[in-house]
Formats: structure tokens, sequence, C-alpha cells
């Protein structure tokens, strides 16, 4: 049976768990990836039949021979000499200096102590669930996936200092989208490049955005432990034949053609932010290459450099993106000279603005320079997109969200112009002597909410300002008839207190209905009220506040946007079942999932009110809890639901059988579907002991004061009720005190065989949901997970944000209401009332206010 993802990284992190408390995540992680490495490489190339496979395994050099080193007093030094030294000779890839000592008693500890640790982490990558050979990285990149859930938690723990090798996966496939690559613009000569490429995260994201056939990747990266690991993740990633090389990219690039730049299809990057020694040697007003024709960065910001560095590195039609610090967008001087330069090139197809704190090495907010050369000379503009406010906390850090995403890579490929978002800002514009070439987004795109503004006139003389029910437009264009039935002009104060009514929300409550029925009441005769002046642009609640969430519930305007919102659902979902239905052993999950989320965007986009985004978030949270884990065990082992016991082993090695468990359809599913009178008889018993406790629980507390019955007991149980029952005997002054303890004892009694019903009834449920799995058909496997499980959640999901939207638009108004719903004319009315009640207590009491 196939191991879930969530359990695989779980096992994946345990394995850290061995090395932890010696050394720093930035050291340890090495360890623990090269040995994900080891295990991969041996399951997939050490057995194959390959002419010449993309990894050579020599003999002896193996995960399997690791194993026969468990244990040794040499371990380490066999690590290094007999597995690592030749895996090194047989591939020209490889460099002893990718993989860490295995020997190194500074970080691994002497003697025994490295024995155990090395010996325990060749343990874990033992276990069944990291067996790689059928979970290959074609088969949706599972072990890609891996890597990337480690390499994020080795950045998490390895601090601001040291978190630099890894680009966040979000980010880093913001970048693959907006640079333009796809499977319909690119073939096996295609050629990628990252200058800065890290742990090489963000050159996959792209290979994979390319799709088959794969396309030429090459990369090179300062830090070459860092360089190590991004060829390591290459070949785990299935692109065994990238090339990734060592070394300063300014000082000493490793890619060339000749004395030339090598030039590319596609560039990325995510440069050290500010680079302070990015000059080092190099002299830039003599640089080989001609990187800075421009202009020269100045010496103690290195942002520019590397972006000249990309620019120069890219064909006449090259496209790139690049992360870079929001300082590149305004700084001036020596920058400024070469911004201006960059956008009369027409090379600048695009800025992203991203949220703080995302990155690992750094909490400040940076943006994406997106650059496509192709057609510079026609551009009219820089298309400006501020994101900084998508995204969710996770931890110490912000991530965006796969919405955030889905919604930056949707508006820059469209180039749409969205408000207080995103907009195409013509050159005339940024060259403009008030911005000149001043390319901070703010400038451009104001994204602040709009100011909730107070209406000193609504709060003088009463009444909801028209103009703040005007802001709701957008319920309205759906809901005209609710604002119709919730609200009337607002009359003159004067009526109101010639009526003399109290106010509609007494002191700001919304209590108090006697001036609306007045107002708004259908009885035939005129009311001398509505003949008062109407006041222009303000109005007024036609209900008590309590009243206005179900007016709208039950109108039949929000009845008719419920039915459209539900029937788009039941319309994806119909369209949906099949592809689910038809999913099954060696299917794709991700294809699974890119397919029917795009479907689910797509039907809810135009749907009104809603948040098509937010809904697809819905899905995508959902897929990363459950639907995933659920689907890579079907493409593992097809429509199989098969309860397993749950057995555990404690130091002695005695087991003790704690049940069992369906991951795919687990018991509440079936016992739903299949028990629901069994399950119903059980409810009815909890209720019956829910109540019997309560009744001993409140019998206690009515005897429990100073001199009560239970008064001098330190624990009420039936032991110590038994014992006093038998004290007081036919005592006849104990009557009262027996009764209530016979009473007690009895309700005891009752919710002790409820709880023996309960647990007898429970178990025969369990065991009947249990043989019940081996009986379920294909169908009603697929019945169970499809419709009682996913789509049920969906479903209520969907249900969930239209409640939204009814909770926000009541929320508005009642905030409104409330705001505006006591005068001063009034208030001063209240605090002159009350000083003269005031004064007449004071008077009693013989004191005289002045």
């Amino acid at each position: 049976m196939a191991i879930k993802k969530s359990d695989l990284y779980s096992s994946l992190w345990a394995s850290c768990d061995q090395l932890r408390g010696g050394m720093d995540a930035s050291q340890y992680k090495d360890y623990v990836l090269f040995m994900l490495f080891i295990k991969y490489i041996t399951d997939k190339y050490a057995d194959s039949d390959d002419f010449a496979p993309p990894v050579v395994i020599p003999p002896g050099a193996s995960f399997k021979d690791m194993i026969a080193l468990k244990g040794k007093s040499d371990i380490g030094d066999k690590i290094n000499t007999q597995i690592i030294g030749p895996l090194v000779n047989a591939n020209a890839r490889l460099s002893k200096s990718d993989f860490p000592d295995f020997n190194d008693p500074n970080k691994l500890g002497e003697g025994q102590d490295m024995v155990e640790k090395l010996s325990n982490l060749i343990g874990i990558f033992q276990k069944p669930e990291l067996d790689f050979s059928k979970n290959r990285a074609e088969h949706d990149d599972i072990l890609g996936d891996a890597y990337e859930y480690l390499m994020r938690h080795f950045a998490t723990e390895s601090g601001k200092s040291k978190g630099q090798f890894y680009t966040p996966s979000e980010v880093s496939r913001v970048i693959a989208k907006v640079v333009g690559i796809s499977p319909d613009n690119t073939n096996a000569r295609t050629t990628a490049y990252d200058p800065t490429c890290g742990s090489g995260s963000l050159l996959l994201k792209v290979a994979a955005e390319a799709g088959k056939p794969p396309i030429n990747l090459e990369g090179q990266e300062k830090d070459v432990t860092t360089a190590g690991l991004a060829r390591m993740n290459m070949i785990l990633h299935d692109f065994p034949t990238a090339t990734i090389l060592s070394g300063n990219t300014l000082a000493a690039p490793k890619f060339k053609d000749g004395e030339q730049l090598r030039t590319y299809d596609y560039v990325v990057a995510n440069p050290p932010f500010s680079d302070k020694t990015w000059s080092t040697g190099l002299t830039p007003g003599d640089d080989a290459y001609q990187r800075f024709v421009w202009g020269e960065p100045p010496a103690k910001q290195g942002d520019y450099a590397y972006l000249l560095h990309i620019i120069r590195s890219l064909k006449a039609n090259g496209k790139a993106a690049c992360i870079l610090p929001h300082g590149v967008l305004f700084r001036g001087n020596a920058e400024a000279v070469i911004r201006q330069q960059l956008v009369r090139s027409g090379y600048l197809k695009g800025i992203i603005g991203l949220p703080a704190n995302l990155f690992y090495g750094t909490g400040i907010p940076a943006c994406i320079l997106v650059i496509d050369k192709e057609n510079a000379t026609a551009r009219k503009g820089v298309f400006m997109l501020d994101a900084a406010k998508g995204f969710i906390k996770d931890g110490n850090k912000n991530r965006l969200r796969e919405q955030d995403i889905h919604k930056i890579v949707d508006t820059f490929s469209k180039q749409a112009d969205v408000p207080r978002y995103a907009r195409m800002v013509p050159f005339d514009e940024i060259a403009d002597p008030k911005n000149d070439f001043n390319l901070n987004l703010p400038r451009y795109i104001d994204s602040s909410e709009p100011e909730d503004i107070q209406d000193i006139n609504g709060h003088l003389n009463g009444g909801i300002p028209e103009r703040d029910l005007d802001a709701l437009a957008d319920y309205w264009r759906v809901l005209p008839g609710v604002r119709a039935a919730l609200f009337s002009p607002r009359l003159e104060e004067s009526a109101a207190k010639q009526s003399n009514q109290p106010s509609p929300f007494g002191r700001g409550q919304g209590e108090g209905t006697e001036i609306n029925v007045l107002l708004y009441s259908d009885s035939p005769h005129p009311n001398p009220l509505q003949q008062e002046r109407e006041r222009p642009g303000y109005a007024q609640l036609t209900l008590p506040l309590a009243e206005v969430k179900p007016a709208i519930f039950g109108h039949a305007e929000f009845t008719a946007f419920n039915a459209q919102a539900t029937e788009r659902f039941q319309g994806w979902r119909h369209a949906t079942t099949p592809l689910l239905t038809g999913f099954g052993k060696d299917s794709h999950p991700k294809a699974l999932i890119e397919t029917i989320a795009e479907d689910l965007l797509n039907t809810f986009k135009p749907a009104p009110l809603l948040d098509a985004y937010d809904i697809y978030q819905h899905l995508m949270d959902y897929w990363a809890e459950t639907m995933q884990d659920d689907c890579y065990l079907i493409s593992a082992d097809g429509w199989v639901a098969q309860p397993t016991r749950i057995v555990e082993t404690d130091k002695k090695g005695k087991t003790k059988d704690k049940g069992w468990v369906c991951d795919l359809i687990p018991k509440p599913y079936i016992v739903a579907r299949y028990f629901a009178e069994e399950q119903a008889a059980i409810e009815a018993k909890q209720a019956e002991l829910e109540t019997a406790t309560a009744s001993q629980t409140e019998l206690e507390e009515e005897h429990n004061g100073e001199d009560a019955i239970f008064s001098g007991y330190d624990n009420i149980n039936a032991a110590a009720v038994k014992d006093r029952i038998k004290e007081l005997g036919k005592d006849p002054d104990g009557a009262d005190e027996l009764k209530v303890l016979k009473q007690w004892l009895e309700l005891g009694n009752q919710i002790s065989g409820l709880k023996k019903q309960i647990k007898e009834a429970e178990a025969v449920l369990d065991q009947k949901a249990y043989e019940k799995y081996p009986t379920l058909s294909e169908a009603e496997i697929k019945t169970l997970v499809i419709d009682d499980k996913w789509m049920a959640h969906l479903s209520a999901a969907v249900q969930g944000e239209l409640d939204r939207v009814s909770q926000t638009l009541t929320g508005r108004i009642r905030q409104l209401a409330e705001r505006y719903a006591t005068p001063l004319p009034q208030l001063e009315d209240e605090a002159a009332a009350l000083a003269v009640r005031v004064a007449e207590h004071l008077k009693k009491m013989g004191v005289v206010w002045p």
C-alpha cells in the first residue's frame, strides 16, 4: 500500500531529529539531503537496465551497502570512502565538495555517539514509506515535493543569515509563470539559466512550466555546498543533465561562448539582496562582458549589478524575471541613472510588488522585475501590480496562498487593469518630471482601502448617509429590493421629536421600534408624520437591527442569488464527477487538481458578490489537507479502502491493538451511509446520559451549601453515599437527606447503565463498520469518497462563502445604524434629564449642587 504524502514528509523530518541536537539546521540539512539523494538514486538507478543511466552507482556504493555499515565503529569513514568517493569518481557531474563529511566528530560526535547517530539515520531511510522505486519523480514529482518540504523547514530553522539558499516555492512558481515559458513555446533546444541558483528550486519551477521534452538548465552558485544541493536537487527532480557550476557569477561567470557571456531564452534569479561585496574580484568600469554600459551600480548596493548581468545574458528575444528589494524601484544617484536607461530600453515589461517577510534571508519587501526583450521597441509602458496585501501568516513568515499566486499570474498575463491592484502605466507618466523615472508602486497604484469617513451632519441630526449606502453598490446591483426593504428616506428630526416617541434604537443598541411602527405601518389612515419634510442624502432603517439579517436571508432576491451560486457549484460538480470517477491507479494527482481547480475558478468568476479566488482557495486548502493524500493513495493502489489495525509496541516489545483506521474512507462516512440507525440510537443514549449527568450535578449543587447534605463530602461518590445511607438507617430526622441521597444514587446507577450500554453499542457498531469495508464495491467506494467526503466538504465551503456575503452586508448596516442612531440633540436631552435626576438625588441627601 502506498504511503501518504504527509506521512512521507513526517518520516523525512523525523530523520532530522537524529541530528538536530548537535548542529545548526544549515549544517544538518546537508546530511539529511544526502541520505534522501542516495536512497533515491539507489531505488531508481541501482538496478537500471539503461545503457547509459543518468547516474552511475558503482558496486558497493548504494544505499543497500550503507545499511551493511550500521553499527560499525568506522561507519563515518566508510561512508566517505566506500559510498561517496566511488559515486563522485563515477559521475562527472558530482563533486566531493557536494557532500558533507560523515566522519566529522565536531558535528556528529565521537566514537559510539557518531555510530549511533549515523546508524539511526540510515535506519529511518530503511522505512517502507521511503521506498522510492514506485514513487518515481516523473509521477507527480513526489520526491521533488519531499525535497521542497525539507528545504522549506531547513530554511525556517536556519534563521535570518543562513536561509538564503532557498526561494519559497510559491514565489518560484509566480516567477516561472510570469516569465512566459510554456509547452507551447519551448522545445528540447530551449535554454534557461539562473546566475545565482542557490539550491536550484527556481530553475526547476521554470522547467516544470516548460513541460516535456525537458529544456536545458544551467545555473551558477557561489556557495560550494549549496551548489552541491542544487546538483542533487536536479537529479531528484529527474533533471540529471542540468549543469550547475560553482563560482562567483559577477566576477567569474562560468557559462560563456568564447569570451562572451552565453545568452539564453529564459533567465530567472533571486540574487542576494543589496549585496555589499558584489564588486569583489571585478573592475566594473573595465568589465570584459560590457554589462555596465548603462552605468555602474553603487559599491555597496549590488542589486542592479545582477540585473544588468541578467539582461546581458538574454538572447535578442529572451525573457527574464528577477527578485530584487523594493529599493531598486526608487533609490537615487547611480541607480536612478540605470533605472532610466532600463525604462527607456523598453525591456522592462512589468513590476510585481510582493508582501513583506516572504523570504528566509530577510524580512524586507521585495518585487519581481519582468524583463522581455521581444517587442521592446513597441512597448508603450510598464505593467505594475501591487500584490503586497495578498498573503497568509505561516509561523514567523508570510506565505503566498494559492489564490494569491493565481491572481497575480492571471492579472499579469492579461495585462488587465484592476482597481487598487494593477494597471498599465504609460512611459509618459513614468518620465513626467513629478515622477522622474521613480518606479515606486504607490506612486501609480493606490492600494489603500477607501477611508470610512464619519458624517458630522449624521451625528448631529441622525440618519445614515446615502453616500455610505451607495458605497455598497455591488450588493444593491444584485439585491436592489433589499435596499428598498431595509431603508427609507430620513425624516427631519423635529418630526421624531413631535411624535414623543423614543429613538428607534434607544441608546444606540437597536432596541425600541415604536417610531418605525408609526412611520411604516400599513394602516389605511394617513400618518401625520409622513407629511414631515424628508432630509435629502440621509436614510433610516425600517426594521430593528435584530431583524435585518433575517430580512436579508429571507428576501426573494437573496434566495435567488443563493440558488444561482448553488447552481453554479452543482454544474461544476456534475462536470467534475466524471473526472474524479475516471481517476485511478497510475493517474496523476497534480494534473487532476490543476484541471478541476481551474474549472472551479472559471465557474465562479462571473458570479456576483463572490470572490472566485476565495472559493478556489477552499478547494486548494482541502487538497493540501485531505484530497492530495487520497489521490496519491488511489494513484498507487486504485479505489481500495482497506482498514489497517493500529498496533503499538512498547519498550519491552509488547504489542497492543489500539483499534483501526482507514485513511481513504474514515469510519464516520461508513457509519453515516450504512449504519445511521445504529448511530442515532447511540446518540439518543448519549443524550439520556447527558440529561442524567446534568440532573446529578444539579442535585449536588442544590445541596452543597453550608451545612447542606453534600457539604461534608471530600469526594461525592457512590461508596461515600452508600455509607451515609447506612449511617442514617431509619432515623426519622434524616428522611429528607435519605430521599436526596437515594435520588443521587439512582441517577448514578442510571449513568453507569447508560455508559455501559453506549460502550457496548459503540463496540458493536465499530465491528459492523470494520466488517463493511471488504464488502464495498468500487462504485460504493467512489460514492463514499467523491460524494460523501470530497463534495460534501466543498459544498459546505461554498455555502460558507454565501453566508459571508450576508454577514458582511449585515455587519456594515449594523455599524452604520449604530453609528448614527443617537443624534446630538437627543444626547443633549438625555444628558439634561440625567442631570436633573442627579440633582434631585443630591437634594434628598441634603446637598445642593450649584
